[in-house]
């Protein structure tokens, strides 16, 4: 079965019909606008905190220490193709669910260039060979 297309009041396009409404016809999306009908409307919904304020101080620590970390070490240990040797990422060793409980813990860091980055996550069979990736 073939769907007809027909011109949408609303938003003047070519479109399958939803409504048709006091001599009117209207798309899905222009009848959800456009009506006042409270069922056909989309629900608000409540905003939600994108991080907890736990996890806040816990970035802005982790802010701070990979700052000092990266004038510490300043060069990337790395060193794959395309290698810029000037480190501006820290990578984390430990990934998955191990990841949080080091996540600030300095000593499962690596200073790396983006470049490197790329390629620790891009191959995590070579990373977790070459001991990059736990």
């Amino acid at each position: 079965m073939q769907i007809k297309l027909k011109e949408c009041d609303g938003c003047l396009l070519m479109t399958h019909i939803w409504k048709n409404h006091e001599g009117s016809r209207y798309c899905k999306y222009c009848w959800s606008c456009h009506s006042d009908n409270t069922k056909a409307q989309k629900p608000t919904v409540k905003s939600i905190p994108h991080v907890s304020s736990k996890r806040k101080k816990k970035d802005a620590e982790y802010s701070k220490l990979r700052k000092r970390y990266l004038e510490e070490y300043p060069i990337c240990k790395v060193h794959v193709k395309n290698c810029t040797k000037t480190a501006t990422d820290i990578h984390h060793k430990h990934s998955g669910s191990e990841r949080e409980l080091y996540y600030l813990v300095q000593s499962t860091w690596l200073p790396v260039c983006r470049s490197c980055h790329n390629f620790l996550h891009k191959y995590p069979k070579i990373a977790r060979d070459l001991n990059f990736l736990k």
